[in-house]
């Protein structure tokens, strides 16, 4: 029987409910006259406290509290792709069509339409042997994504007894009947799983493989690696949001999910109407047609926003479990942890450093901990991916407040946002000295058969121009540039160069937006070649402002921009201009 209670106590989106003795953590309920979505979170013996997804103004106490003996799930179904959610999978567009452009309380549509069918192509027979995760048919989602129907995780090991024929159905019809030792599961093109439980899988693998983003000083200087995690932290105007719809819109993963939790409902907007007209690079399709939309705005319920990441996670691993590579960026987990410490403070919890509950750090490892390359379940054997990447906005830029230093304890790639770099109009704003990738060891042998073997010493060679740059930037601070060798002075030379010519990045150039790997590793041995060929002809006497001089350093700065990815031979032409312009200078001879 289902818990039924009264409401005693209110507190924002807090309830308290007395008589739910049978309740459990983490159940459904529904809360007052209007069934209120709400989840228990807290029990003291026949009380539970409650955090409510919805607006509670107008809830009274003795209000009746209702379970539901389900934990907080979600549908997982054909029709999920292109979709734009709340925090606890309702529709949005959907809701819009039935009650406005305004949600209003209590307001109950299904996450995946119920009633339109699709086309079921069986991929097993009757009589064949399946076990949890096996693929037993496919579903054309969209034209980019074709959805592989699954036995359900909970499902045991059994037979095939019966198996629909190729033809339209609803995700409520039974398409297959299973034999296991339980008895006959029926199995549909949908089923539900809680958002906390992570989905299983049969074996995690080594991240091996960079997530290509496109996106130069992060393919090659600090990667990301395709079931990795990574964080970028950084004060308001520094850029995160561009940053993570640049990876959104270029990385190489088959399916995009995106989590606006808790920000300005401004931002949101410009993704919700941005994204339907972005094209997919790689097959000109539209975007969406590979993109899940979480929406959960600081003007919505402060509670969703915390779950908005569990919905977010679960729906990824789904798509993961068909063995696609997916990308789950989160904007931010700030918000997220903010509603955590709204919530703690309605419950009387006490507080820990500036105010968050002391689970933040074990609550931030739980989220992370769901990404990883894996061997998923079932057969075909097939290996997925889900790579998490957050966005930290410490108040104040601050990288030792509580959010950021618990989430860099979790994560292996930090790309720290420069504010000094975001007003300098130096996007994207990633500070080279701060910054770190744990995957560069890990990718560097896909890089070596993939692009060029050469790909890692000069990512190196670059890394370390740049280090040196910077600790003679303060030699000058200090002494002034006369105190530099020709060589030094060289150096920062160089350093501005590949700042300007190879980190800088416009998202808004056609050309410049995308830099296919092989072109970054072009770029990256244009300016390799130019420092060895100018230092090697100042040893020998050339004097440091002849090099200075030559037409040719302007070309090799815009040359990101000027040639296409595809327009390898000009950017190895102008390699070669590169050796024999300096190799013709000719040393001063002193008299």
């Amino acid at each position: 029987m289902p818990a039924k209670g009264r409401i005693v106590w209110i507190a924002g989106p807090a309830v308290k409910a007395d008589g739910m003795m049978g309740a459990k953590m983490y159940e459904v309920v529904r809360v007052g006259k209007e069934g209120l979505v709400g989840e228990v979170i807290k029990l003291t013996g026949d009380v539970a406290f409650v955090q409510v997804y919805e607006n509670t103004s107008g809830l009274s106490p003795g209000e009746p509290v209702v379970g539901t003996g389900a934990p907080l799930s979600v549908n997982l179904g054909p029709g999920m792709m292109g979709s734009v959610y709340d925090g606890v999978q309702r529709p949005l567009d959907r809701v819009a069509e039935r009650v406005g452009p305004f949600v209003r309380r209590g307001v109950d549509v299904p996450p995946i339409p119920e009633e339109k069918k699709w086309r079921f192509v069986p991929t097993v027979k009757r009589g064949d042997d399946v076990e949890a995760g096996s693929v037993i048919g496919e579903v054309q989602e969209t034209p980019l994504v074709t959805m592989k129907v699954m036995i359900p995780p909970e499902v045991a090991r059994g037979t095939v007894q019966e198996i629909a024929p190729e033809g339209d159905y609803t995700v409520k019809d039974v398409v297959a009947l299973v034999k296991t030792k339980e008895g006959v599961e029926e199995i549909r093109m949908a089923h539900r799983w809680p958002v906390r439980t992570p989905r299983p899988f049969r074996k995690r693998l080594d991240p091996v493989v960079p997530l290509i983003t496109g996106q130069r000083v992060i393919d090659t200087l600090f990667p990301m690696a395709k079931g990795g995690t990574g964080c970028i932290p950084g004060a308001f105007g520094t850029g995160k949001t561009v940053t993570l719809h640049q990876l959104a819109k270029w990385s190489d993963a088959k399916v995009i999910l995106h989590i606006g939790c808790g920000e300005r409902g401004n931002e949101e907007a410009e993704v919700l109407t941005e994204f339907p007209h972005l094209k997919d690079p790689y097959t000109g399709r539209p975007l969406m047609e590979r993109t899940v939309l979480i929406a959960n705005t600081s003007n919505m319920p402060v509670a969703a926003r915390e779950a908005s990441i569990y919905t977010g996670a679960t729906i990824a691993e789904f798509y993961r479990d068909m063995g696609y590579d997916v990308l789950l960026v989160a904007d931010s987990t700030s918000r997220w942890a903010e509603a955590l410490r709204e919530i703690s403070g309605r419950l009387e919890e006490m507080p820990a450093e500036e105010g968050y509950p002391s689970y933040l750090a074990s609550r931030l490892a739980e989220f992370y901990e769901r990404a990883g390359r894996v061997e998923v379940l079932g057969r075909p054997e097939r290996i997925g991916s889900m790579t998490l990447v957050g966005a930290v906005s410490p108040p104040g830029g601050d990288f030792t407040e509580p959010v950021t230093t618990h989430t860099l304890r979790f994560v292996r790639t930090f790309w720290a946002l420069d504010p000094n770099l975001a007003y300098t109009r130096h996007y994207p704003a990633i500070n080279w000295m701060m910054s770190y990738s744990g995957y560069v060891e890990t990718v560097k042998d896909w890089w070596a058969t993939s692009v060029k073997e050469e790909w890692y010493d000069l990512r190196a060679y670059i890394y370390r121009l740049l280090r040196r740059e910077e600790e003679l930037l303060e030699l000058v601070r200090l002494l002034g540039p006369e105190s530099l060798a020709d060589e030094e002075k060289l150096i920062l030379d160089v350093g501005r160069m590949i700042r300007e010519g190879f980190l800088q990045q416009s998202a808004f150039d056609e050309v410049d937006s995308y830099c296919s790997p092989k072109k970054e590793y072009a770029l990256m041995r244009l300016f390799v070649t130019f420092h060895r060929y100018a230092e090697d002809v100042l040893r020998k006497g050339v004097p440091l402002i002849k090099i200075r001089q030559l037409p040719i350093i302007s070309k090799i700065v815009r040359s990101k921009a000027e040639y296409r990815n595809e327009e390898l031979d000009k950017i190895a032409a102008l390699e070669e201009e590169v050796k024999a312009t300096i190799s013709a200078l000719k040393p001063e001879i002193l008299v």
